[in-house]
């Protein structure tokens, strides 16, 4: 993978854990309402996953989307 790929898929990674963390959510709390759209993940493979930083478009807005998420900022100026 390339620099400017692995730049925006720690970006990614950073904002999903951003938005969990500000909402005072864990793991555990994200895979039972994943769990609830009928999307059976682990805590631990979520956990890896995201730090991984390695998960679909898709997943990312589904993560956002169950945690309450209604928009993201993608800089901080």
């Amino acid at each position: 993978m390339d620099d400017v790929s692995l730049k925006f898929q720690e970006k990614a990674k950073g904002i999903l854990r951003a938005e969990i963390k500000r909402r005072n959510l864990n793991y555990e709390d994200l895979a039972v309402k994943l769990g609830e759209l009928g999307v059976h993940e682990t805590a631990r493979n979520l956990s890896n996953k995201i730090a991984r930083g390695a998960f679909t478009a898709g997943f990312f807005v589904m993560c956002l989307e169950v945690i309450g998420a209604q928009t993201v900022r993608l800089r901080d100026d």
